[in-house]
């Protein structure tokens, strides 16, 4: 059987292309299982698999909590908020005292980039990164070049443009390293403030005009605000944003094609994409969320046939 290069999923950074084939491979034939009339399957019985959220969720965590049951593992869900880090415990403490209850994998999501990296060589446990911080979200990566070779038929030589605020985004380092990983070609495109200094470096290019940007790509995948990260104003207003960087269906439909628009939520609905765009044929974002159960699935099951 193939496997995958790692013991973690910790960033995409981490692995390769190989991986992200054997992921999707495996993907493919769990979104199958969860189509039929019994969605479960009893790969993980004597697997038990910790949630541990240090910061909000409901995707996400909805989506590794569902992909777990799926598979039949036993299932903790922990969340800082409730529990005795709010008390001065460390983040090793919490871990160890969970994973003494003989826990097998350890689904982090955690303020502080690295925070997944420091866990995996300071515990005995698989480790998936559900989040760090403004660094990465390995999972919502892979579920956006799963969605979008659902939809295109593959990711190589396709053009993806990431709209909005790419500085304090997770999603869009992920998805820069995966996309490129499979060799499609990614721009970034939203206000300067917005925009990561150094971020040519990845090999990307910047498109600081939105239509220019829609009339290139054939996906744009548009990120929202993350107005929880700002501690100042990065642009004058909501509505001047939404009028500059937002998508509506009239932008949409006087492009010279059809692109795929997709969104990693929550939406702000009015902000970067209008309701209309939102919910229109063009639009694959709740084929994105379906795909993350399977996707979820994909990176368990592959990372829990690791652990002796």
């Amino acid at each position: 059987m193939k496997e995958l290069s790692v013991n973690h999923l910790l960033g995409i950074k981490y692995i390769n292309k190989n991986d992200i084939d054997l992921i999707f491979e495996t993907a493919d034939h769990f979104k199958e299982v969860i189509n039929r009339p019994i969605k479960k399957v009893p790969s993980l019985r004597d697997i038990t698999i910790a949630n541990i959220f240090f910061e909000n969720s409901t995707r996400t965590k909805l989506s590794f909590e569902l992909a777990q049951k799926r598979l039949s593992a036993d299932v903790i869900s922990f969340s800082a908020a409730q529990s005795s880090v709010k008390k001065g415990e460390t983040l090793i403490d919490t871990v160890n005292n969970i994973l003494s209850m003989k826990v097998d994998m350890v689904v982090m999501r955690h303020a502080n980039p690295g925070a997944a990296y420091f866990l995996s060589k300071n515990v005995k446990a698989s480790i998936v990164n559900a989040g760090d911080g403004a660094h990465e979200h390995p999972t919502q990566a892979l579920l956006d070049s799963y969605s979008i070779r659902e939809k295109l038929g593959e990711v190589a030589g396709k053009k993806v443009v990431i709209v909005g605020d790419v500085l304090h985004s997770r999603v869009a380092l992920s998805n820069i390293y995966a996309l490129q990983m499979q060799g499609a070609e990614v721009k970034v495109c939203g206000p300067k403030t917005l925009i990561p200094r150094h971020i040519e470096s990845l090999g990307v290019t910047v498109e600081p005009n939105l239509r220019k940007a829609l009339e290139w790509c054939d996906v744009a995948n548009m990120l929202r605000v993350q107005n929880e990260r700002m501690d100042v104003n990065y642009f004058p207003s909501t509505r001047e944003y939404a009028q500059q960087y937002g998508v509506d269906k009239t932008l949409l439909d006087s492009l010279n094609k059809e692109i795929v628009i997709m969104h990693p939520g929550p939406i702000n609905r009015g902000v970067e994409i209008t309701s209309e765009v939102a919910d229109s044929h063009q639009s694959v974002i709740l084929n994105q969320v379906e795909n993350g159960v399977a996707i979820r699935m994909a990176v368990i099951y592959l990372l829990a046939s690791k652990i002796q």
